[in-house]
């Protein structure tokens, strides 16, 4: 007779992490490299998905649901990705954020159905009930016009048994990324897990010359020199916007490392009224962190996103490196689909940090929470 297959049992001492609005993986990279097993991950663009599966394949793939977040049940989902018998610790995720754009003006973006979808982030949290979640959203969030959606989503949260702490502003480069990016983060935590020794946030470890003044601690601010040298040879994602003739010869006249678009005697119609903004066109200084990775990041024409000395926009491998992706992560779906992926992402250093100051108090919480269950169960007996 052939041998019973012994059902597979999880490990209960492992961490267990969600990320919900995935995007191309950059939490869930971070978590993977604390030490998280990435469970289950939602997200809903395309492109996103297959840059999520060719990177996240192997024995502990994660499950995808490519799907609208919207339309799922979240504790079906619950149920056919963790089962009975375990539970999350950790769950991540940044809804999108173009509703609480800072780029908008007025009172517009408020009525934006996309801001609605911290509610839907929240549905998540009500029925997988993890020891702690962590929400990355842009600054323009804690704008005054917004305060509707943070109140109830606060208010959710303190209503489901959890401890939400205040928002917080961090800035990529305080963290060592080589990158001026600055997110809001909100930290729940459930009531039950014990908190007294987090630090939150963790402190900065880089900063500029008079931060490090007042606090020898700190280094200095990375430089992005770094992103532009030593490129892999073979890399598909190395690979830029082709510009026109007219566009390189400008690029050509604009000076290295810093240069503007205003220096490169390039006049338009738009021009002749106001100047513009100085960073369209404009090259990268290599010798600061890079600009912010917006999803048009490999764009000249959307920011500061010419190459220090070349003649072209950066290479989706460039951007990824500011966002501290490693040079093995692949982005699928071409030039503009990767760009977009990118600039959507957490940086990975940035959520290493972050998930790392929380690891010691999900820790504590799954001990306790095991305990609990197996306490449970003997009483059932």
């Amino acid at each position: 007779m052939p041998a019973k297959t012994r059902a597979k049992v999880p490990n209960l001492s492992t961490l267990k992490c969600v990320d919900l609005f995935a995007g191309a993986g950059g939490f869930s990279l971070a978590a993977k490299r604390v030490g998280f097993l990435i469970k289950l991950a939602v997200e809903n663009n395309e492109h996103a998905c297959s840059t999520y599966q060719f990177n996240f394949r192997g024995k502990n793939a994660p499950v995808l649901q490519n799907s609208d977040i919207t339309e799922l049940s979240a504790s079906q989902v619950l149920k056919e990705s963790f089962g009975a018998d375990d539970f999350c610790d950790l769950m991540l995720g940044g809804p999108p954020c173009q509703g609480f754009s800072t780029h908008r003006i007025n009172g517009a973006g408020v009525k934006d159905p996309r801001n609605h979808l911290i509610y839907t982030y929240f549905k998540f949290v009500r029925a997988f009930k993890p020891s702690v979640f962590l929400m990355e959203n842009v600054p323009g969030m804690l704008w005054p016009r917004h305060s509707t959606f943070l109140e109830r989503f606060y208010k959710s949260g303190k209503g489901a048994g959890y401890f939400l702490f205040d928002p917080i502003v961090v800035d990529a480069r305080d963290y060592g990324v080589p990158q001026r990016r600055k997110r809001v983060f909100i930290l729940g935590v459930r009531k039950d897990v014990e908190v007294s020794g987090l630090k939150w946030p963790p402190a900065p470890t880089h900063g500029n010359e008079s931060a490090q003044k007042a606090n020898k601690k700190l280094k200095p601010w990375v430089a992005c020199a770094k992103v532009f040298k030593d490129l892999p040879e073979e890399d598909e994602n190395n690979i830029s916007m082709n510009h026109a003739a007219e566009l390189i010869e400008a690029f050509k006249r604009t000076p290295a490392n810093g240069g503007s678009r205003s220096e490169s005697g390039r006049v338009l119609d738009c021009h002749k009224y106001h100047d513009g903004h100085k960073d369209v066109y404009g090259r990268i200084d290599p010798s600061e962190p890079g600009p912010t990775m917006t999803t048009a990041c490999i764009n000249p024409s959307k920011g500061r996103f010419v190459h220090p000395r070349k003649n072209h926009g950066i290479t989706v491998r460039q951007a990824a490196r500011l966002q501290t992706f490693p040079d093995s992560y692949l982005f699928k779906g071409g030039l503009m689909a990767a760009g977009e992926q990118i600039g959507n992402a957490v940086p990975v250093l940035l959520g290493e940090k972050l998930i790392r100051a929380l690891k010691p108090i999900a820790q504590s919480a799954r001990r306790k929470r095991s305990n609990l269950r197996k306490k449970a169960k003997r009483k059932l007996g």
